[in-house]
C-alpha cells in the first residue's frame, strides 16, 4: 500500500479543546465535542492505512483528555509524536516532515475538526496526489483548509509562511503551493467544526458518529435546563 495518514490533534481537554463551542456546551461538553470528533477522525483513518501508515501529531496530554481511555485504545498501532515548533504552520510543516519519514508518503493530513469524513474519501486523496504527483488541498466552507495531501515534506515547508485560521488561509495556502512550484490539486469543499451551527450542520451529515451523539446530548441538555439557564 502507499501513502500514510497524519492526524494532527489537541488532547480533548476542558478548556482547552473546541473553546468556540464553550459558550452553548460548557467547557466540558465543547471537550467531549472535540473527544468525539477525534475518536470519528481516528476511526476513518484507520479505516483507509494499516498500521504502520499512521500519524497522530499531539498538542497536550491524553492523560488529561476526556474520553482518554477511549483515544488511548484508538491509536494502538499508531505513531504518536509530539507537535514541534512555535506557530501552527511550523507545527504542521514539522508534522509533515515526521510522517514522511515514519510511513512514506503521499501523506494525507486532516485535523480533528470534520469527523464526517470518512476513510475512502482520504484514500482516494492519495491516489489524486499520486496521479497528479504533487499535493493535493481541500477548502474548508469557512475559507481554511481541511485536509492536505504532500507527497514531499518539503511541500509542507511554505505553510511556516502562511497565517493559519483566517478567512483567506485556504486561498493563501494553494498561493503558497503554487509560488513554491507545487501547485495543489484542489479537494473536495468541506465543511469543519467551529462554531455551534457547524457542529449542527456535520452532526446532521454524519448522524450515527460519536460527534452527532455528543452534539445531540449537549442539545438535550439545554432543552432540558430550567427557563433562563443553559
Amino acid at each position: 500500500m502507499r501513502g500514510g495518514v497524519l492526524v494532527t490533534a489537541k488532547a480533548p481537554v476542558a478548556g482547552r479543546a473546541k473553546t468556540r463551542l464553550a459558550g452553548v456546551a460548557g467547557p466540558d461538553g465543547a471537550a467531549g465535542l472535540a473527544a468525539a470528533a477525534l475518536l470519528d477522525t481516528l476511526e476513518a483513518a484507520g479505516t483507509a492505512f494499516p498500521e504502520g501508515r499512521r500519524v497522530l501529531a499531539l498538542d497536550g496530554d491524553l492523560g488529561e483528555a476526556c474520553r482518554s481511555e477511549e483515544i488511548v485504545a484508538a491509536i494502538r498501532g499508531w505513531a504518536v509524536v509530539p507537535q514541534a515548533g512555535g506557530s501552527f504552520g511550523e507545527r504542521l510543516a514539522q508534522a509533515h516532515r515526521a510522517a514522511h519519514r515514519l510511513v512514506g508518503g503521499p501523506v494525507v493530513q486532516v485535523g480533528m475538526d470534520t469527523p464526517q469524513v470518512r476513510g475512502a474519501e482520504l484514500r482516494l486523496l492519495v491516489d489524486v496526489a499520486v496521479r497528479h504527483g504533487g499535493p493535493v488541498l481541500g477548502p474548508a466552507l469557512d475559507g481554511g483548509w481541511w485536509v492536505l495531501v504532500t507527497t514531499d515534506p518539503r511541500q509542507a515547508a511554505v505553510l511556516t509562511g502562511v497565517p493559519m485560521s483566517r478567512p483567506d488561509t485556504g486561498r493563501l495556502t494553494a498561493a503558497a503551493l503554487a509560488a513554491a512550484g507545487h501547485p495543489a490539486v484542489t479537494a473536495a469543499t468541506v465543511r469543519d467544526v467551529d462554531l455551534p451551527e457547524d457542529a449542527e450542520a456535520v452532526a446532521a451529515l454524519a448522524p450515527g458518529s460519536r460527534f452527532a451523539a455528543a452534539w445531540r446530548a449537549v442539545v438535550d441538555a439545554r432543552s432540558a435546563a430550567p427557563s433562563g439557564r443553559a
